[in-house]
């Protein structure tokens, strides 16, 4: 994988994820090898950045797991399914994430609100955009992809 993912680097995203789930869940995160599976009922909350440069951040999950985020977020009992607070919790952790990597990116670029899919059967396109990266972490509980997404030409 290279080191340089469009304007953001694999290090300074690895190191918002784990400040993000460190900071808001106490959660240890560390990088993982397993490939994003896009099984059905996968959730994918995504927010997307405008300005000098244009693209989207999508934090990619089982429902399983996105229910556990959602209880140690909320310090609640983890959810038996998909709901609004686990929808909310995803959504946040996307803007978190995609807030902390604006900064690393051109300056005056904004964050849009979070965006949430789930469900058996869904596709998630950002028109004009192109997948530069998609990168595997891993908690105790299993794991979970970050995509970033920048428009302009595809592959």
């Amino acid at each position: 994988m290279p080191d340089t993912v469009t304007n953001v680097s694999l290090r300074d995203l690895e190191a918002v994820v784990a400040t993000v789930f460190a900071t808001m869940m106490g959660l240890e995160v560390w990088p993982g090898e397993e490939p994003c599976p896009a099984s059905p009922g996968m959730l994918t909350s995504a927010v997307y950045l405008t300005g000098e440069w244009t693209g989207a951040v999508c934090i990619h999950v089982e429902p399983a797991q996105a229910c556990w985020f959602a209880g140690c977020f909320l310090g609640m009992p983890t959810p038996d399914a998909i709901c609004d607070d686990v929808r909310d919790v995803m959504g946040e952790l996307a803007n978190m994430v995609a807030g902390n990597l604006k900064c690393t990116l051109k300056p005056g670029i904004r964050v849009s609100i979070p965006s949430v899919t789930d469900g058996p059967s869904y596709s998630l396109r950002v028109c004009g955009a192109h997948v530069t990266s998609r990168t595997g972490f891993r908690t105790e509980s299993g794991p979970f992809w970050v995509s970033l997404i920048e428009a302009g030409e595809e592959d």
